[in-house]
């Protein structure tokens, strides 16, 4: 597995990681622990070093989860975000904020937090850098030891670059969501900010197993959260319709390589952005989890794929895309 550093002379982190929405249950099934340590063993065993959680996730769960792994697994970084729990969307505070990071702390059975990230809060908080303050405050006094933001849009992304000491931006980025590679990757490079990519296979999309036909679970924000009824549609499908996303994946799949999975091309075509650090799939399964963590050890895609996938965008996918971006 290979590793990158976290901006400029930052944190080595494994550039495939974990992203621990999903660990163990919260996509419409019950948490389960057991299920949850087979797959960050699995993780562990392909390599991967790096585990993004949040506060919110499971209702604090997946850092439960991911606190009793790091037990016995030390030398694993942690990343984990706040914002969301108590605070959004008009309720921040530095009380708050404090008290989220030593909620989070306890959970997660650590004495300082590798990252934390603001999660998603609004654009005028971004904006008003009240919360930076904060946050740089928790790193001086040894709570965390460094910070980042996950933010929606380009604009976001674009505010939190001008805040002293980020370290890195979590966004969305993937095949239906190319937009941040114009500005905002190579913005956070020049300023040696690290960039870590969520939502990489548009909630399953860009595997190529779905069909029109295919239904998800009640719970499941596939289903709940499909036109953005309740956050950012982006988070969910990348914010590509899904019957449409169905066709364009199809397509896709067509242009892989030989011997190339849909899951490794969608990943890989991340990886083969230098301003990326890493990309964070989920996995609800051990064989997930060691499918996602191979990509690191594949050769890049072609000049050829990537411009075709960059017209295809053009073309076919930049006018479905819905919500803030």
């Amino acid at each position: 597995m290979k590793t990158r550093p976290l901006g400029a002379g930052g944190m080595p982190v494994t550039e495939c990681g974990l992203g621990c929405w999903q660990l163990g249950g919260g996509w419409g099934v019950p948490w389960d622990d057991g299920v949850a340590q087979e797959i960050l063993q699995a993780a562990y065993e392909s390599g991967i070093r790096f585990f993004d959680t949040a506060d919110g996730y499971g209702g604090g769960e997946s850092e439960r989860s991911l606190g009793r792994f790091y037990r016995t697994h030390p030398d694993i970084k942690i990343a984990t975000k706040l914002g969301r729990v108590d605070m959004y969307p008009d309720r921040y505070s530095r009380e708050a904020v404090q008290a989220a990071t030593r909620a989070s702390l306890e959970r997660l059975g650590v004495d300082r937090i590798d990252l934390t990230q603001l999660h998603c809060v609004p654009t005028e908080v971004l904006r008003d850098g009240e919360i930076f303050y904060w946050l740089r405050e928790m790193r001086d006094q040894g709570l965390i030891a460094r910070f980042g933001a996950s933010v929606e849009t380009v604009e976001e992304g674009l505010i939190c670059l001008e805040q002293e000491g980020l370290t890195s931006l979590q966004i969305i980025f993937n095949i239906f969501r190319q937009k941040p590679a114009a500005e905002l990757l190579p913005r956070a490079q020049a300023k040696g900010v690290g960039i870590i990519c969520r939502v990489p296979l548009a909630s399953g999309l860009l595997t190529g197993k779905f069909t029109k036909e295919t239904v998800f679970r009640e719970g499941d924000h596939r289903t709940y959260n499909r036109d953005g009824q309740r956050f950012n549609v982006g988070e969910t499908f990348a914010g590509v319709p899904f019957e449409i996303g169905v066709e364009l994946a199809d397509e896709i799949a067509k242009q892989a390589p030989e011997g190339m999975s849909m899951v490794h091309l969608a990943l890989r075509w991340i990886l083969d952005h230098d301003e990326v650090t890493a990309v964070i799939p989920g996995a609800s399964s051990p064989q997930q989890a060691r499918a996602n963590a191979a990509t690191s050890d594949l050769p890049p895609l072609s000049k050829e794929l990537h411009a075709w996938l960059a017209d295809l965008y053009r073309e076919r996918i930049h006018d479905h895309v819905r919500g803030p971006y």
